[in-house]
């Protein structure tokens, strides 16, 4: 046999010894089958103790740490670890994979948990977050995933009694999550004083929100919510690791060795305490329990599985046991019987018996065990030790023979000699020690040639010889016993060895791979019998050789189930078992041995156990005696397809080019050219390197690819139309069953699939994402639903998807090499076939998998390479065609015979009604019957047989045949060389389409007067093609060489072609011969021109840089151009034939004259008035701007200019055709721009008359015919191009609210800083200086006065327990749009402000709240469907986008319940800007603030993403559902419309095309509203609202508003829209206007605010009303009839809102703030009662004791006291420049503080009249003033200063009071200082950055609200001296609350906001009595 093929033998896993206790808990359960499940290293097991037999699933690829059994108890699912681990789902009868879920992970997998109804898989990661994440398992899709923890999880649970709540627990955490939409919210536990912060181990859930929880120190937690409510303590004395819950109650499981089970209410019901019983030992840990009726599983740290049943509980049985932890080298097995001997670092020697799979003795040594050895007799044990000794025991009874330690390093190797006389041991210290068994083992010699340490021994069969291999794979000999080094090789030549274990040698090179490392195989064993040999390293994988195996890279068969690597491996006595065991999972497989004779037998037993098992590979490749490739098809696998620049690179290319080309571009630019051009014919199909791409249509048309075009061809019109949606390379074809659809696969990064309709062109979904470099194989399922593709990635991906909703659903990795076909199983739509190089592969899918078994071969054959492959008649059948000819029939996996087919490869098969067709490389198409039995008949592709309507000429005789299809009465054939055929049943064949052959194609002429052009090609031939209607090839010529060029003479009788080899020659124009050829060059010739008129002269051009000029009637050379420095690549003639333009490799532009040659140099302006016979050139300034943005990476290659010099065509590396306006002057000119060759366009030319443009593509060889439509001949189509490369550079208008909006920066919450320039140490930081005067405990001292003066003496005081929102002044309209909306048929309005949503209603007031939000809201949006009443959605500011809490979210709620519906956390980092819902409701639509402003579709009712896409790169305002679809939307933003369609899960985009208007500029756009038949309206920043028809701009409303039209809506009943703008009231004007359903009519309305000027941000149009937010915080309600305004909501314009005081007596209070206006607010009314604007930004505003006088101070200095009553100035004063931060009056009436930024408190004495002047200041102030309070006598003053110092000062002198007892008995009249012993507790632990803004003590005087940085009012009892006091939290405002205060009678608290300028009131809950 040739040792270079795999053995034909085989390995079963028959039973794995161990189970994996370490590091892993709950992982051992009962099926329902009362079978066993558990895991091992890296295989589950499912174990039956009535039959002891256990079965095996081996779908990992590495260690399995996770296990968790479906309530149903049948199926298991199971993680590993691993760089990309996957977690699999199987089933435990059968154990195959039922779903794998992957590419979500790393690192590895640590929990799983089943849901109760098993739909839904809880999974928890290793990676650094602990990522949690939620599956559909069987869809094998992700529905959520979030951050776990910081810290390690050890266990996870679904509560099973609460839908849609998990709680998961880990190091010293414990968290309660809930599952909304996609977002999982966690909460933490909260451990109170209940019981210690501390690591929880495991946990169960139970009913009424109990959870039940094992900790770290042995006591059981009991959590209620999430709350800790009770502990069991002592239930361990040491951390419980399982807890298992079962009907009966729960069992629990701890490292003290006890199993305890409790009843339902965790009443203990019995301890079984394992360590005492029989079977127990010292240090038993449990890491396992499992609980069912009155069996209880448990498992062991060190690997044992005992089974306990419950009456008899101190009799556990052992049924398992392993290794326990430490690593596992030790193997030997018994000479005679069938018993292998392993030894480990846990100390322990172990006897197996193979037979019976048990252990039948252990002992227990006092050092690890490394090695072992049984000598012959099988009567003695050696082991050698880590510690460099060895012990000899008595196998019988395992007592000690002798013990020896000569050696201080580890003992790695030992072996007994053949004839039982002497025992090697080698050392790590590299020597051999030898010793003699029979002398009480005395030393007899030793052996020292190594200079590494001793890997492996072997004696020779006489005992003679010893061999060694140590650890630098050097292979030693000596002469035994002495130890003497031999080292003549011919000594050693005749030596048989007793044993092969050795891994180098040369009868074991093959096992190497050819470039490997020497040290990663650990352990050889040969088998001489059955000539194998078995290897085992350092990944986890065993090995078949064939023994010897001489030459490296030997094939083999590989096992794997090991996980790390695998140390040692044996054969048995008798060869019958293979034993391994592995280092790491400590554990030891037993494999059955199947010699090849009874594998046949084998195979027919079982079936589904094939041969390779799922997931192992035979080996690199079985054979590799596999006949040479045919050549056509080792060029095809040479194809990478690969490409230097991706189109899809262009964006990023492009803006990178821009930074560096910021200078150039200020000049402004040409527009594009006015004409177009549109595709009208291709000459080409893509027969070269894809096959079955081929097809006919419903209506008889035909569809196949070329280049990037899909083309569709009617054979009575000989028309085509074509699909230009691909933007590279097509490289497959598929066509749906009904033949209506097809789908197409592409090149790219990140390549697409595209599926269109035939019909209309239009693509219906794209599929991408999965694939890399391009897709090379696609087909639908036989329903039509699914599609199957395969990439050209290096593992050639295989996926499965739903191609109408774009979902991937399956993923796995095809095969190392190329891979052709792809096919859907016709019967079962989960199983498919793969056929490539040496490849044919069996697939099903498997959830997010698929599982592939490769096709087994047998004896029958060779794995063959596969070109094509189709179904049968039944689900088994397969057939496929081989690359030699044959047709290989399958049945299941099994090959059941071939057939001989063809010569040569079988290329292409299609399946018919009754029996096959099939086409080959000989140019056969040959018709079968239905089982391949008799050939019917074949038709050969010839000359002779085309029939007289062909459209071209048949280049050969047998082409290649790559595509085949049949229908309509006839056979279609497309061939190798670019034919496609249509061959009638009865014979005659008629050529349809054809182009060039493979081979670059660049030479291109059109004829002087006909429609005609000549092409010329690297395919050696020369062809003339018709332009006009008839389209086709009239003549070829085949030439000895490749051709770069061609031209017609002018009068159209000659053509000139140029070849690669450097000759050229002149033929007849209409015969194609000779008349005459040249050779004076030796390399290409690159372009060739005849001279204008009489075509005297000819040009000939070469790759040698020089130019020769011929006589065309002397057929002489008569010049040469010279001194070019590079190849030239263009030359033209001017008109007089006297000058030649030249352009050359190295970019220079030169000049000859001719016909000389002579150079000239003529300045670059001259060189433009010159008249130009043609212009070819790319060079020089008539086209500079032809050259793109990015230059550097392509080149464009040609260009052609029109004959009346308008238009310039220009062809690129990139593929694409662009036109632009001649002269092309200045840099990136614009241009038009065309896709359809894939990659460079080698050439383009205009006709004679310019009514077509033709290009050519060079390595897509096609010809491309383009109509040119002039301008203004256009009919309104859209037309196909994109505009210029670079953005234009106008500005797109500007507004200072757009401004505004655009460039503001949200920032979370959590990262708030402080608002006020504090600095200094915060109080709870600052050190104490104990006080003087500590007074002793009892003291006679009269007691301490009240800390604060209280109103109400006489009652008994009620604390307050809770805040409850009640009321908000405040709109979000400054920043945010389209954010106020009817609800309840107008009764009720909707809106926000800061993170809250506002219902209120419009009749009484009232208000209801949303608060579900942890950040401020930016964007709000109501559904319109019926089916969704009251359905909001509302989006929210977030930090980056992980999934956790603070990432952004949408929440979508119901307006009146304010339940939840779905939470979507997104990607879009930074914030959500818009959302809106489609026309059926169900889908919705958002917008981030992220750098590419990503636009994302989500079905929001099941939290599932569909699609997303960046949007722009800058700001997107708003993005709109069309009303009446769910598919189209519009976006607008900073200049910039989009219209977008959703296709399967793509977005497609086209920008909004303004060519049509003249001197139209892309603005910046703010609103979108729709009109019918697909009209769409945006308004701009100008006040202009643009109209769309599709995508194009068709009518501009001029100033449909003076300023910015900020707001759109459009109304669903009646269609009428709404525009809200920014406007000065004028009388005729308004902010406001209704028009009709075409924007034509309007009718405005004035808001009457009385502002300078209005800025609608929101409108809204209801039932006979308009509902409009403003930039000024109002929300006003105008009615249509009379136009009258009644304002609903008001608020603070801006903010922050410093400043805020309470009325003494009522419930009104008042608020100041930066918009310069104080507001006197009604909290019964709900409303605004007053404002005074004052003109300066208002600080802070103060009510007198009384209320009848308020006093205001101002940012610039000055303050200001009115009277109540009339609202009249009583007196104002400025005595300092800076803003006044806090303003007082005395409790007396008497004294008035004001406190100042520079350090100053100001006192004025009110008794003394209006003046107001100054009668004292305090001294001394460290930093700015806060906060003061006076004390209750008017006498003290105390004041809080940025610096975090509370100073006191006397009243009125300003004296600083220092004496810290006389301040501990002032009583205060208020407290708002947040500075203070008595408010130590308000500052907490997490405010590096952030402070505690404001405070106030409630009129009572026990109860404390602050204010803080983090937006948060916080509730604590006063005093609170102790640091980090208890508290309640209320969130609701945006960072930055800035004041708060109690209302009198302490029956509100109202709270100021900084950033959102909000005014929140809170109900204040008291207490009962």
């Amino acid at each position: 046999m040739a040792a270079r093929s795999a053995p034909s033998c085989h390995l079963r896993l028959e039973w794995v010894y161990g189970y994996r206790g370490h590091q892993c808990r709950n992982n051992l359960y009962y099926t329902a089958a009362k079978e066993i499940v558990y895991f091992v290293a890296g295989v589950g097991v499912v174990y039956s103790p009535r039959e002891h037999r256990q079965k095996f699933y081996r779908g990992h690829s590495d260690d399995i740490i996770s296990l968790a059994l479906h309530p149903e108890r049948a199926l298991v699912a199971t993680g590993q670890v691993g760089k990309e681990p996957y977690i699999c789902v199987w089933d435990s009868y059968t154990v195959q994979t039922v779903s794998v879920l992957k590419d979500v992970h790393t690192h590895g997998i640590a929990c799983l948990a089943f849901d109760l109804d098993g739909q839904r898989l809880v999974s928890v990661g290793l990676d650094s977050k602990n990522a949690v994440c939620v599956w559909d398992w069987k869809r094998g899709k992700m529905l959520s995933m979030a951050p776990g923890h910081t810290d390690r999880i050890f266990d996870i649970s679904w509560d099973l009694y609460q839908p849609n709540k998990l709680v998961s627990c880990g190091v010293k955490h414990i968290k309660f999550w809930s599952l909304c939409g996609n977002a999982l919210t966690p909460k933490r536990g909260v451990f109170g004083k209940t019981g210690d912060l501390q690591t929880i181990l495991c946990l169960a859930c139970a009913r009424d929100e109990l959870t039940y929880s094992g900790a770290l120190n042995g006591d059981i937690y009991v959590w209620k919510g999430i709350n800790l409510i009770r502990t069991i303590q002592g239930a361990h004395t040491a951390g419980i690791f399982s807890m298992n819950a079962c009907e009966e109650g729960f069992a629990t499981g701890g490292r003290d060795g006890c199993i305890r089970l409790w009843d339902l209410t965790f009443k203990p019901i019995t301890v079984i305490d394992l360590r005492e019983t029989d079977q127990g030992y010292k240090g038993l840990s449990v890491r396992s329990v499992c609980w069912r009726g009155d069996h209880i599983l448990v498992g062991t740290q060190d690997g044992e599985i005992f089974e306990i049943v419950v009456h008899e509980r101190n009799k556990p049985f052992l049924i398992m046991q392993g290794h326990c932890e430490g690593e596992l080298w030790a193997l030997a097995v018994h000479p005679t019987k069938p018993l292998a001997v392993t030894g480990s670092d846990d100390r322990s020697v172990r006897i197996w018996s193979l037979v019976d799979h048990a252990l039948i003795a252990r002992c227990n040594m006092e050092e690890p065990i490394r090695c072992a050895a049984v000598n012959v007799d099988g009567i003695h044990l050696a082991l050698g030790m880590k510690d460099g000794s060895f012990t000899v025991l008595r196998v019988r009874d395992m007592t000690e023979v002798v013990h020896i330690k000569d050696r201080k390093e580890a003992i790695h190797e030992l072996k007994y000699s053949p004839d039982g006389t002497y025992l090697a041991v080698g050392c790590n210290d590299s020597s051999v020690d030898i010793y003699g068994v029979a002398q009480r083992y005395k030393k007899f010699g030793e052996c020292v040639g190594s200079l590494s340490f001793i890997t492996h021994l072997d004696w020779s069969s006489d005992s003679r010889y010893l061999q060694t291999n140590d650890g630098n794979g050097k292979r030693l000999f000596y002469r035994m016993p002495g130890g003497k080094e031999v080292a003549s090789k011919e000594e050693i030549k005749g030596v048989h060895w007793a044993s092969w274990t050795c891994v180098s040698g040369l009868e074991v090179n093959g096992i190497w791979p050819k470039y490997s490392d020497i040290n990663d195989i650990n352990s050889v064993d040969g088998n001489y019998i059955g000539q194998v040999l078995v290897t085992a390293d350092d990944y986890g994988i065993v090995k078949l050789f064939r023994y010897p195996c001489l030459r490296k890279g030997a094939k083999f068969k590989k096992y794997i189930g090991h996980s790390a690597h695998v140390t040692n491996v044996r054969w048995s006595h008798d060869y019958q078992w293979v034993i391994s065991i592995g280092g790491a999972d400590h554990s030891v497989f037993q494999w059955k041995f199947i010699p090849e004779r009874r594998l046949k037998d084998a195979l027919h037993m079982a079936p589904q156990e094939s041969l390779a098992d799922s997931n192992s590979d035979e080996s690199d490749s079985d054979l590799s005696d596999v006949p040479e490739l045919d050549s056509e098809i080792e060029q095809e696998t040479q194809l990478t397809y690969r490409r230097q620049v991706y189109k899809e690179d262009l964006p990023q290319l492009k803006e990178q080019y821009k930074e560096k080309q910021k200078s150039g571009t200020s000049k402004r630019r040409e527009r594009a050219p006015g004409n177009s051009i549109r595709l009208h014919f291709v000459h080409g199909y893509r027969g070269y390197d894809c096959r079955s791409n081929l097809f006919y249509t419903q209506i008889g048309e035909i569809v196949y690819h070329v280049a990037a075009v899909g083309v569709i061809y009617n054979r009575q019109q000989n028309t085509q139309r074509f699909y230009l949606g691909h933007d590279d390379d097509i490289l497959c074809l598929a066509v749906h069953p009904l033949k209506d659809y097809v789908a197409t696969g592409q090149v790219g990064r990140d390549p697409s699939i595209h599926i269109w309709d035939t019909e209309t062109i239009k693509p219906l979904s794209i599929l991408k994402g999965y694939h890399q470099y391009g897709v090379c194989a696609v087909d639908f399922s036989a329903d039509g639903k699914r599609l199957a593709s395969v990439g050209i990635d290096d593992s050639h991906t295989v996926v499965l998807w739903d191609w109408k909703k774009g979902e991937k659903l399956s993923i796995a990795r095809g095969s190392k090499d190329k891979i052709f076909v792809v096919k859907m199983n016709p019967y079962v739509p989960d199983k498919l076939i793969t056929a490539g190089i040496k490849h044919m592969k069996f697939w099903r899918r498997a959830g997010g998998g698929l599982i592939g078994r490769k096709g087994y071969v047998g004896t029958l054959g060779k794995s063959d390479t596969m070109m094509c492959a189709v179904y049968g008649w039944t689900e088994e059948m397969a057939f496929s065609g081989t690359s030699t000819g044959d047709v290989c029939i399958w049945r299941d996996i099994f090959l059941v015979k071939t057939v001989k087919a063809h010569d040569g490869p079988v290329f292409s098969m299609h399946a018919l009604e009754k029996g096959f067709v099939t086409g080959g490389k000989d140019g056969v198409v040959a018709l079968w019957d239905d089982s391949f039995e008799r050939c019917l008949k074949t038709y050969a592709i010839k000359r002779a047989a085309l029939a007289p309507g062909s459209k071209g000429l048949l280049l050969e005789d047998n082409p290649s045949i790559r595509a085949i299809s049949l229908g309509h009465g006839h056979i279609l054939v497309g061939t190798k060389n670019g034919e496609i055929l249509e061959v009638d049943k009865s014979g005659p064949i008629t050529l349809l389409v054809q182009g060039h052959m493979e081979g670059e194609a660049w030479g291109l002429a059109t004829h002087p007067y006909l429609p005609i052009c000549a092409t010329v090609s690297d395919d050696k031939t020369l062809r003339i093609w018709d332009l006009s209607p008839s389209h086709c090839m009239l003549a070829v010529r085949k030439l000895k060489k490749g051709g770069r060029c061609c031209c017609f003479s002018p009068d159209g009788k000659a053509l000139a072609v140029g070849l690669n080899d450097g000759s050229f020659l002149m033929a007849n124009a209409d015969t194609l011969e000779d008349l005459v050829s040249f050779h004076h060059r030796k390399e290409v010739i690159s372009d060739i021109r005849f001279s204008p008129g009489s075509g005297k002269y000819l040009a000939v051009a070469s790759h040698d840089s020089f130019i020769d000029i011929y006589n065309v009637m002397s057929s002489k050379r008569v010049g040469i151009c010279k001194g070019a420095t590079s190849y030239i690549t263009h030359v033209d003639w001017d008109i007089r034939g006297k000058l030649l333009q030249v352009n050359t490799g190295a970019k220079e532009q030169l000049f000859f004259e001719a016909p000389r040659g002579k150079k000239q140099t003529i300045p670059s302006g001259e060189a433009e008035k010159i008249g130009w016979a043609s212009w070819t050139s790319v060079l020089g300034l008539c086209c500079e701007g032809i050259w793109p943005v990015t230059g550097e990476v392509m080149d464009v290659t040609a260009s052609s200019l029109t004959s009346d010099k308008t238009v310039l065509a220009t062809g690129d590396d990139l593929g694409f055709v662009k036109l632009f306006r001649y002269p092309a002057k200045g840099k990136f000119g614009k241009f038009k721009r065309y896709v359809a060759h894939s990659t460079h366009v080698t050439n383009v030319r205009w006709t004679h008359d310019d009514s077509m443009l033709v290009t050519l593509g060079g390595a897509d060889m096609s010809l491309m015919v383009w109509t040119n439509e002039m301008e203004g001949y256009r009919e309104k189509r859209p037309c196909d191009s994109e505009e210029s490369d670079m953005d234009s550079e106008e500005d797109g208008g500007y507004d200072s609210d757009v401004t505004r909006e655009n460039e503001i920066s949200y920032t979370i919450r959590a990262l708030s800083t402080n608002i006020r320039p504090m600095f200094g140490i915060k109080p709870h930081l600052q050190q104490k200086e104990p006080s003087t005067d500590e007074r002793p405990p009892v003291s006679r001292a009269p007691p301490q006065p009240e800390k604060l003066q209280t109103n109400n003496v006489g009652k008994k005081k009620r604390p307050i327990e809770d805040l409850v929102l009640e009321l908000v002044f405040g709109y979000r309209g400054r920043d945010c749009r389209n954010n106020v909306h009817y609800l309840n048929d107008g009764d009720d309005i909707i809106y926000h402000t800061a993170s809250v949503g506002i219902l209120h209603n419009v009749a009484t007031g009232t208000q209801s709240f949303y608060q579900e939000h942890n950040d401020d809201i930016l964007c709000l949006t109501v559904n319109q469907h019926p089916k969704f009443i009251n359905i909001v959605a509302t989006g929210q500011v977030g930090d980056s986008a992980d999934m956790s809490a603070t990432a952004p979210s949408i929440h979508i709620w119901d307006a009146v319940n304010k339940q939840t519906l779905s939470i979507l956390r997104c990607y879009h980092s930074k914030g959500v800007c818009s959302v809106s819902f489609s026309a059926t409701g169900k889908l919705l639509l958002s917008v981030g603030l992220d750098p590419e402003h990503t636009v994302t579709i989500w079905r929001w009712q099941e939290g599932a993403k569909i699609a997303s896409r960046a949007g722009h790169n800058q700001r997107i305002f708003v993005a709109e559902f069309r009303p009446d679809s769910d598919s189209q939307f519009v976006s607008v933003g900073v200049k910039h419309v989009k219209f977008w369609t959703l296709a399967g899960r793509a977005l497609l985009s086209k920008k909004g095309l303004l060519s049509t208007l003249e001197d139209a500029r892309m603005q910046t756009m703010l609103a979108v509203a729709f009109g019918a038949n697909n009209l769409t309206f945006t308004g701009t920043i100008s006040g202009d609202v643009c109209v769309w028809k599709d995508h194009i701009l068709c009518r501009i409303v001029a100033r449909a508003h003076n300023g910015p039209v900020f707001a759109m809506y459009t109304t669903l009943r009646d269609g009428l829209i709404v525009t809200g703008g920014k406007e000065r009231p004028s009388k005729e004007g308004g902010a406001v206007k209704l028009w009709d359903q075409e924007l034509r009519r309007c009718r405005a309305f004035r808001l009457e605010t009385g502002q300078a000027s209005d800025c609608v941000r929101s409108v809204c149009r209801g039932k006979g009303k308009i509902l409009v937010g403003t930039r000024n915080a109002e929300i006003i309600e105008v009615g249509e009839k009379n136009a009258a305004c009644n304002v609903l909501v008001s608020g603070h314009v801006d903010g922050p809102v410093w400043g805020l005081a309470t009325h003494p007596s009522r419930d009104f209070f008042l608020s100041a703030a930066e918009d310069g206006t104080v507001r006197l607010w009604d909290i019964a009314d709900r409303k605004m009662l007053n404002k005074v604007s004052l003109g300066h930004a208002a600080r802070t505003v103060c009510y007198s004791p009384e209320g009848d006088m308020v006093a205001i101070g101002m940012r610039n200095g000055e303050f200001i006291i009115l009277l109540v009553s009339s609202l009249k100035i009583w007196g104002k004063k400025r005595d300092r420049r800076c803003a006044i931060h806090d303003i007082r009056f005395s409790p007396d009436s008497r004294f008035l503080a004001v406190g100042s930024s520079e350090n100053s408190v100001d006192f004025y004495d009110l008794t003394l009249g209006p003046t107001l002047n100054r009668i004292s200041y305090c001294k001394d102030i460290p930093s700015f003033v806060i906060q003061m309070d006076f004390s209750a006598d008017s006498r003290h003053l105390q004041v809080s200063t940025g610096c975090y110092k509370r100073h006191v000062y006397e009243v009125p002198s300003g004296k600083h009071l220092m004496d810290q007892a006389a301040i501990d008995r002032i009583t205060w009249a208020t407290w708002t200082s947040i500075l203070g012993d008595e408010v130590m507790g308000i500052w907490s632990r997490h405010a590096e950055k952030a402070d505690v803004n404001c405070a106030c003590v409630s009129h009572s005087g026990i109860s404390l609200v602050t204010g803080d940085d983090f937006g948060m009012v916080k509730l604590f009892d006063f005093p609170c001296p102790e640091k980090f006091a208890k508290h309640k939290r209320f969130l609701g405002h945006s960072p930055h609350v800035t004041n708060i205060r109690f209302t009198s009678g302490d029956r509100h608290v109202i709270s100021a906001g900084g950033d959102d300028c909000s005014l929140f009131v809170w109900k204040c809950v008291h207490m009962p009595h």
